[in-house]
């Protein structure tokens, strides 16, 4: 897969393994960039390579410190708009401000909804994502955006073994609707869990919708952040009797040990997700899949103005071969 000249990638100091992989896919040098930090803690950025008339991508996660990732990519749009960019596309991976999506409680601040207020002011004029929160998370941004999902990679990777009695699992009612694509692919049932969120981190599943006495589970989720969640659908699936348990997600977080404690329960033998945040982890039984095929696949498409949707309805061999 090649791209006009015409284009420019750009990394962050969380994107920058995420952007050569994308390059290397796309049969583009990522380009240079400078970080500096003053004495009084400010940051800049100079992008070090032309950018006027160009399709400028800046690829940055916001993964933590999600700060400091946030302001060096709106501080990376500004650079880019100033040097005559045509076209400034955000790509993040992962959006962490996407959690932040409703008033749940008085007067509270809604992040996601700024945050995509804050990237527009800078001058994005595009957004490229994966597997945002919840759906209005998307409405939250004023510009053309680009939500991709990591299901097919993610079935490429089960459908590899014996799935004969496998039941996908959704951990709650409102992820129902991935799950069921999900168990589509692999020609399993699906079941659900009905979940209550306490305060904070702590949850409580108190049954599931489907059956699972008996069988293996894939549970499948959008982002593990403490785990609690999962932590919480392990118990509940040990006590309903299934069988050898798998955990599945997009965005892998692992926050505060969350990696550790799930497989520490002794019950999961594999935990996979993407890289759409860096790991550093390592444990035979966290298998990780890149997505940057994927989001190659979909720069290359907007830049050419293809449609980017058709991407969810190929067979993944086929765009693995684009």
């Amino acid at each position: 897969m090649t791209v006009p000249g015409s284009v420019e990638v750009f990394a962050g100091s969380a994107g920058v393994g995420f952007a050569e992989a994308m390059c290397a896919r796309l049969g583009l040098r990522l380009g240079r960039s400078r970080l500096q930090r003053f004495a009084n803690d400010c940051l800049q950025v100079q992008l070090l390579e032309n950018c006027r008339e160009r399709d400028v991508y800046l690829v940055q996660p916001l993964v933590a410190p999600v700060q400091e990732n946030l302001m060096e990519l709106l501080l990376m749009v500004d650079a880019a708009k100033g040097a005559s960019a045509a076209r400034v596309t955000a790509v993040m991976p992962h959006f962490a401000y996407a959690r932040s999506d409703k008033k749940d409680a008085p007067r509270i601040s809604i992040g996601g909804r700024l945050v995509a207020d804050l990237l527009t002011t800078a001058g994005v004029d595009r957004v490229l994502t994966m597997s945002l929160h919840a759906p209005q998370v998307h409405a939250f941004f004023r510009v053309p955006t680009d939500q991709l999902h990591a299901l097919s990679e993610l079935a490429a990777h089960f459908r590899t073994g014996d799935l004969s009695t496998t039941t996908v699992v959704s951990p709650d009612l409102g992820n129902a609707k991935n799950a069921t694509a999900f168990a589509r692919m692999l020609d399993t049932p699906v079941a659900a869990g009905a979940k209550q969120r306490l305060d904070g981190d702590r949850v409580e599943i108190t049954s599931l919708i489907g059956e699972v006495a008996g069988r293996d589970v894939i549970v499948l989720d959008d982002e593990i952040a403490n785990g609690s969640t999962v932590l919480a659908v392990i118990d509940l699936l040990d006590r309903g009797g299934a069988k050898g348990i798998r955990v599945a997600c997009t965005h892998g977080l692992f926050a505060n040990g969350a990696l550790e404690r799930i497989l520490a329960t002794g019950r999961v033998a594999e935990v996979v997700t993407t890289d759409t945040v860096p790991q550093s982890l390592a444990d035979d039984r966290l298998t990780v899949i890149s997505v940057a095929p994927a989001f190659a696949e979909a720069v290359r498409r907007i830049h050419s103005g293809e449609s980017v949707s058709s991407l969810f309805h190929e067979p993944l061999e086929r765009r693995d071969h684009a």
